[in-house]
């Protein structure tokens, strides 16, 4: 049983608060910081020195030893190199701490270790970490000890952004900019900043670790090479909002603890769909802050879950045939002084402002369709994307009815005079009471969905940082704002010029807006009609960065240069085929030192009571049947084994990174296909008890 947790005790007990800073800090310091953290500037040094102190005292009080630069290399996960406190000892041999300002503010890495997609020789090794004021420092606690950690930035030694949170911060300064131009058009001179607001829902699987640990492909590769369906899947439903187990009810009261310590705020739990699914989801934090906790909350989730003895899969497709996992990314805009420039309001037909940003959003989403795509790119998103609850690889934007008719009247009419009203449910009990429905349903199958005063973008893959999309978004979204207000403040009568941009932009964009099952077939004719990309692979996405379109848009808000942009299609490349390589190689290693030799001993069995059995006299028919079905599999296995050895010894021929990914992608990708096949029908077959790994139905159903 888990011991009572006084939330409002231990929420951020773990970070460098605005409140703490305050007691730690003289008042004329407080001041300064807080003014840099909401208007930009650089922290003088002898600032940063009183800062760093008092951040070293707190931190030091709280048992830490060593701090860390935290930051976010282009390899999907976090990074840190912990330095102790302690200086040289003095004369009688104390040891003295100190944190100087100067190592708050800058910190050095070796650059060529990570990831640059070519920006960086190998020999170039310096990087800087640059503090993030805006991202409040924090401790870590696990068996190392606890640990300052600093968010920071992440160059390269000439200022080339070798991580996320670089670009995500020149993002949100360019969606800011041009909100502000635009709240200005409607007399808004109060509003001083325009935040973007993020929440992502985060979709896992927990699985039994001893059983997981005898799972090379779950332990190289994050998810199931091989497996044959459980006899029971989620077809009954009955997992979804289910009675969450004891072992996991376990993981999830410890997992909210370490994540409320560290003023992450998590809110909802639940089982998901599939077997094993769970899902965890924050309350909104500005985009800068959600991204660094989702990173927090997936590493988290991994030291929980091994506590449990459980494994946490974030793969977003650990197992075939059940839902997959993704990261529901929830984006609004708002002001420092509480307005939410996504809510439509009462009368969401008549309010301009709201309308303007609707479809301005509706532009940015249609022109850069294949760049937002690309911006939830990732390997395991392949196979995830277009079934079960996952949205399809075309994008589009889902309004609901209410919205949808205003743009229709918009387009045919220039105006909508009519607003669909709310419907109220009536339950017909009398100790019920009725309610009002919400202006739209949802949909599941939709990339890109308004769900009252935000957008959800579904399409994000459960293993991936946010970071991506939330610069994409933004970016196009400033882009979008920027040629309206361009348009709107040159024109003489600008209530007029407001009108002619709403009806211009829904007009020429509506072909993205659709309602309707993503998943089927007719959906995707109708979207070639209408000229929307599809793209179905993250390999086809990639070379969208590479684009001209893309490279002006990057450049006009001076998020990436086109070098940067270059630098991370060869990176994501390069990611695909080593994944994939890692994929293949697991399925070789498997297959030929555990699948075949336990097949082969069972086959070798079966010969034996067919032979004594016909010693004896008796005919073995199903013994007989039993045993060319194996072997007849078991060809197949070894056929299918010796081509995929053969195609990837072909890989060292090709020198174009992007060309060896379409090679992956077209010839060894089927080959793993053909070769899981007969493994799995294999493992319907054969004696469980000689089968060398564990099955769905014990992964999934024996928690």
């Amino acid at each position: 049983m888990s011991k009572a947790v006084n939330v409002e005790d231990i929420f951020a007990k773990n970070v460098f608060t605005i409140g703490k800073m305050k007691e730690y800090l003289p008042k004329e310091v407080f001041d300064e910081v807080m003014t840099i953290r909401s208007q930009g500037g650089e922290l003088p040094l002898h600032t940063a020195d009183v800062v760093a102190n008092a951040m070293k005292d707190w931190a030091v009080e709280n048992g830490a030893t060593h701090f860390t630069h935290w930051f976010q290399p282009l390899t999907g996960v976090t990074a840190e190199k912990h330095d102790a406190f302690i200086k040289h000892p003095d004369e009688e041999g104390r040891c003295l701490l100190e944190f100087s300002g100067k190592e708050l503010i800058k910190g050095e890495s070796d650059a060529s270790s990570f990831p640059s997609g070519g920006l960086r020789a190998t020999f170039e090794a310096r990087g800087y970490t640059a503090w993030d004021m805006t991202s409040p420092a924090f401790l870590k606690e696990d068996a190392i000890g606890v640990i300052l950690c600093i968010p920071t930035a992440f160059c390269s030694y000439k200022g080339e952004a070798l991580d996320m949170k670089t670009p995500l911060l020149r993002s949100m300064e360019a969606i800011n900019t041009q909100s502000l131009r635009l709240l200005r058009l409607f007399g808004n001179t109060t509003s001083t900043k325009v935040t973007p607001s993020v929440g992502p829902e985060q979709e896992y699987f927990l699985v039994d670790r001893n059983k997981y640990l005898k799972r090379e492909d779950l332990i190289f590769a994050g998810r199931t090479l091989f497996g044959a369906p459980a006899p029971k899947g989620q077809e009954l439903d009955d997992h979804y909002y289910g009675n969450i187990q004891e072992r996991i009810g376990g993981f999830m009261h410890d997992l909210n603890i370490e994540l409320w310590k560290l003023g992450v705020t998590a809110k909802t739990q639940h089982n998901e769909v599939a077997p094993a699914q769970h899902e965890l989801a924050p309350i909104y934090e500005t985009a800068n802050v959600a991204m660094d906790h989702n990173q927090l909350v997936m590493e988290i989730m991994k030291k929980v879950a091994t506590r449990h003895d459980l494994a946490c899969l974030l793969h977003e497709k650990p197992f075939a045939g059940v839902n997959g996992s993704g990261k529901h990314n929830n984006w609004s805009l708002n002001t420092d002084d509480g307005i939410n420039l996504l809510d439509p309001g009462d009368s969401p037909n008549g309010n301009l402002q709201f309308l303007l940003v609707l479809s301005c959003i509706v532009k940015a989403v249609d022109v850069h369709a294949d760049l937002l795509r690309q911006s939830a790119s990732c390997v395991g998103n392949d196979l995830r994307l277009g079934g079960s609850e996952a949205p399809p690889a075309v994008i589009s934007v889902f309004l609901g009815e209410q919205l949808e008719d205003i743009v229709r009247q918009i387009i045919e009419f220039g105006e909508a005079s009519n607003l669909k009203e709310n419907v109220t449910i009536r339950t017909g009990v009398s100790a019920l009471p009725d309610f009002e429905i919400d202006a739209t349903d949802r949909n599941r199958t939709s990339p890109f969905a308004f769900t009252g005063n935000k957008f959800e973008f579904r399409t994000v893959g459960s293993s991936d940082s946010i970071g991506s999309p939330n610069i994409t978004i933004n970016t196009i979204v400033a882009e979008a704002f920027s040629e309206a207000c361009d348009i709107i403040e040159s024109a003489e009568d600008k209530k007029s010029a407001i009108h002619d941009v709403i009806t211009d932009n829904f007009t020429a964009h509506q072909r993205v807006i659709f309602s309707g099952d993503g998943y089927s077939e007719g959906w995707r004719k109708e979207a070639a009609r209408r000229g929307l990309p599809c793209l179905e692979s993250m390999v086809d996405a990639i070379d969208t960065l590479n684009d001209e379109k893309t490279a002006r848009l990057f450049e006009k808000f001076s998020i990436f240069t086109k070098a940067e942009l270059g630098s991370r299609a060869e990176i994501l490349y390069e990611t695909y085929v080593k994944t994939i390589n890692i994929e293949a190689n697991t399925m070789i290693d498997i297959v030929s030192r555990q699948i075949i030799p336990a097949v082969s001993g069972y086959s070798g069995r079966l010969a034996d009571t067919v032979n004594n059995m016909l010693q004896a006299g008796v005919k073995p028919m199903v013994q007989m049947g039993l045993l060319n079905d194996v072997n007849t599999q078991l060809t197949e296995v070894d056929e299918a084994l010796v081509k995929l050895k053969f195609l990837l010894e072909n890989v060292s021929e090709i020198g174009d990174i992007k060309e060896k990914a379409y090679y992956f992608k077209d010839n060894i990708i089927p080959a793993m296909a053909k070769l899981r096949k007969p493994v799995d029908n294999l493992e319907t077959i054969v004696d469980k008890r000689t089968w060398p790994l564990p099955s769905y139905a014990d992964l999934m159903f024996e928690v």
